[in-house]
């Protein structure tokens, strides 16, 4: 018979996303609302570790879901991969009394729980949060929408500048493994072209791809290019050979970084956090546990962590192709 679940922990880990305070805030609610202590880890598994949390209810998490970032931060911790520090993490758990785990991030953080629950065998639920969208078992992670609508309004307000100096402009968003934000932002944004690690467009692709553009009679133009493209060694350079190669364009760079993770969260971001939450307390409460809850075809769905690390979440061909067309 599976242990009786009376306390949970909740952490945050890896890159912050927008929605994480959602995320947190609903699990404290729905703890609550089933009469199940909850207390929050500060700094991800670098808190557990140093056995820094805090209590948590209601009353805590009030006013957040409208802020960016993470009220119980986040951080990286090397302590963790070592055999070592796991053991302080779990001594520090059970001196909690915690009984069960919901951990919040990606797929760094979601290894370190497979490995954590495997050694010390204490429950877990995984939450995607990350703007990059590429964990595989969900549709959309927690933060990416918002990540998408922080660059579309960037490009919008960069595109007003390309058109009024003719100018080429090259747009680097995040995404150093995976392209979902550049092409999707892409689209969203009507740009001429899209670079993503797991297309290699090539270099005389889009050298021609842009002569094309200008003996159509556009003056202006907006590539968006993710960070782990493959074409050139970085944006820079890759802006420096298309200005070589075509001297008729005036070509800039502009480099979006961390302003992508802040923000307040979007409605569907707040709205996932929140059933992706729920669903994780009500899983543990159910005696389920090492599992991974999800947003698929518009359910709340949970797989296997295995499952959800076996693999990357596909970027959809359909789109790619939708990218060339409306790019003519």
């Amino acid at each position: 018979m599976a242990k009786k679940i009376r306390r949970i922990g909740v952490m945050t880990s890896g890159g912050d996303s927008p929605g994480m305070n959602a995320a947190i805030r609903a699990v404290v609610r729905a703890c609550a609302y089933y009469h199940t202590e909850c207390i929050g880890f500060y700094r991800g598994y670098q808190g557990m570790i140093e056995g820094d949390y805090m209590e948590m209810n209601a009353r805590s998490v009030q006013n957040i879901i409208t802020r960016g970032g993470t009220i119980l931060k986040s951080a990286r911790s090397k302590e963790f991969l070592t055999k070592e520090g796991r053991q302080k993490a779990a001594d520090n758990l059970k001196k909690a009394e915690v009984d069960a785990m919901i951990l919040i991030g990606g797929d760094g953080t979601f290894r370190g729980g497979k490995i954590f629950n495997e050694e010390h065998h204490i429950p877990i639920i995984g939450v995607p949060g990350t703007i990059d969208n590429d964990i595989n078992g969900t549709n959309y992670t927690i933060g990416f929408d918002t990540a998408l609508n922080t660059v579309v309004e960037a490009i919008d307000k960069i595109r007003d500048t390309a058109s009024s100096h003719n100018r080429l402009f090259f747009i680097e968003v995040m995404g150093r493994d995976a392209g979902f934000i550049a092409l999707n932002s892409g689209i969203g944004a009507g740009a001429e072209e899209i670079l993503i690690p797991e297309e290699n467009l090539g270099l005389d692709r889009l050298l021609d791809s842009l002569e094309r553009s200008r003996r159509s009679g556009k003056t202006s133009s907006i590539v968006v290019v993710s960070e782990g493209d493959k074409i050139g060694k970085n944006v820079f350079e890759l802006a420096e050979y298309v200005k070589e190669n075509l001297p008729d364009y005036d070509a800039k760079v502009t480099v979006l970084g961390h302003i992508q993770r802040g923000g307040s969260p979007s409605c569907f971001d707040r709205v996932l956090a929140s059933r992706l939450c729920v669903r994780a307390v009500e899983l543990l409460l159910d005696g389920q546990k090492n599992l991974m809850v999800g947003f698929v075809n518009n359910r709340v769905e949970a797989c296997s962590l295995d499952q959800a690390l076996k693999s990357k979440h596909k970027i959809n061909k359909d789109l790619l192709r939708i990218s060339d067309i409306l790019s003519t």
